[in-house]
């Protein structure tokens, strides 16, 4: 819509600029020619006044007067006012088209305002103000002038032509415009939508490779790109899977043959050693599952929730639920499940408590969970998201877990077309905000 307001209004503008310019040629042209008709009009009229009595001359005058000209006979000498160079350029021409022995008597042109050439003891016509008058003032006798004046009439309207012309050019172009926004902006807008899902987590649709060479260009680019990160994403998730699933064979073999240990002591630091690594066996699979794998199906999501929290209120975590009405969303259940579970385990772990709630706006869900711990450096907001990384320096799983949690919880909302945002409780604490589009974005 903007090329084509853009390109409509600098149609109109150049047809307007150039229409302008022929019709200021055509005025100073007319304008000419009329000059030269007035000049020759006023000369023949002095010439005629010239030639008939003086007793004669005012009659004559107001029987020559029209809706263009006056006449008026002056006696006495002219009072010479000062000409500009054009007006003193036509004061010569006048001169040259008068009678012979009128040569060496002044003449003079002026253009005024015709409402300041206007007489009313003279002529009673009221011409509109504004209007340009030319008044001529020429020798008759010794002593005698006349005074010549000449209204310049109205140009005319531009031609309907014109108009119909700059209308015409306007809706072809805007026409134009259309075509070539629909052919090169339709690309681009589904180009543009799908580099949003993909930056949501989601596998964004092939794009049609066609239109003008730039966009057909940035199509197949676009296209081979979101094919290598799909075959890397994958064959990562694979590598992750894999490796999960060939760490549990050695542990459990390692399991049985802890049981031949008779050193209790060392055996339950096996044991203990043993449990980890069967932790962050887990966790790498949940993070190499966490964002596919799973179809969507209808769901509750305040149930849902509810229903986690009241599983772990009865293992005695400290997991309070705020209630809330039905909330409907197509989404991966066990994969929500796992990642709200992962924000509350770590709530309770790092903040004492896990303080749960389900918001609504028109647009989104957010399962908000807060608690009463030290809270997240803002510097470290966006740095505890990424795998293996963890606050707590010590490394010991009693004080914290692989490091896997919110990366999975990130991985998880994004593969929904959603965020997770940490924010400070009011009082002290940490807020985090895993927002949810009601309306599925498929990954």
């Amino acid at each position: 819509m903007q090329l084509v307001i853009v390109t409509s209004v600098a149609v109109l503008a150049s047809n307007l600029t150039i229409a302008m310019w022929f019709e200021l040629g055509r005025m100073r042209l007319n304008e000419s020619a009329q000059t030269e008709r007035v000049l020759d009009r006023a000369a023949s009229i002095a010439t005629l006044m010239g030639s008939i009595p003086p007793k004669s001359r005012e009659a004559a005058t107001h029987a020559l007067a029209g809706n263009l000209w006056s006449f008026q006979i002056r006696r006495g000498g002219d009072v010479a006012l000062p000409m500009t160079a054009r007006e003193a350029a036509l004061a010569e021409k006048l001169k040259a088209m008068l009678p012979a022995n009128s040569a060496n008597l002044p003449a003079t042109v002026h253009f005024r305002e015709a409402i300041s050439a206007y007489d009313p003891e003279v002529d009673r016509r009221r011409p509109p103000r504004g209007t340009t008058a030319i008044v001529l003032t020429m020798p008759v006798g010794a002593d005698t002038q006349l005074v010549a004046t000449f209204f310049q009439p109205p140009g005319p309207p531009w031609p309907a032509t014109v108009l119909l012309a700059a209308i015409v050019a306007v809706v072809v172009a805007s026409a134009a415009a259309a075509y070539a926004a629909r052919r090169v902006a339709r690309p681009l807008s589904d180009l543009a939508q799908a580099a949003s899902v993909v930056a949501h987590g989601g596998t964004a649709p092939r794009l049609r490779e066609d239109g003008p060479d730039d966009i057909r260009n940035a199509s197949i680019a676009f296209n081979a790109m979101t094919d290598q990160v799909t075959r890397t994403m994958e064959s990562q998730r694979q590598l992750l899977s894999a490796v999960g699933h060939d760490l549990r064979t050695p542990i459990t073999a390692m399991r049985i043959n802890i049981e031949f240990v008779e050193d209790r002591e060392l055996r339950e630091r096996l044991q203990k050693n043993l449990d980890e690594l069967q932790d962050l066996t887990e966790a790498v699979l949940s993070a190499a599952h966490g964002a596919g794998g799973e179809s969507r199906r209808q769901v509750d999501l305040a149930a849902l929730v509810e229903s986690l929290c009241t599983d772990l209120d009865d293992l005695g975590e400290p997991v309070s639920w705020a209630g809330h009405d039905p909330a409907p969303l197509q989404c991966r259940s066990n994969e929500i499940r796992r990642a709200v579970r992962n924000l509350i385990e770590n709530a309770v772990t790092y903040g004492k408590k896990a303080d749960v709630a389900l918001q609504e706006t028109p647009e989104a869900y957010e399962i908000v969970v807060e608690d009463e711990g030290p809270g997240i450096p803002e510097q470290d907001r966006s740095r505890v998201f990424e795998p293996f990384v963890r606050l707590e320096g010590s490394r010991n799983a009693d004080t914290g877990g692989s490091g896997l949690g919110l990366t999975l919880v990130k991985a998880i909302a994004e593969g929904h077309g959603g965020t997770v945002v940490l924010e400070d409780r009011p009082g002290g604490g940490l807020r985090v905000r895993m927002r949810l589009p009601r309306e599925a974005q498929h990954a």
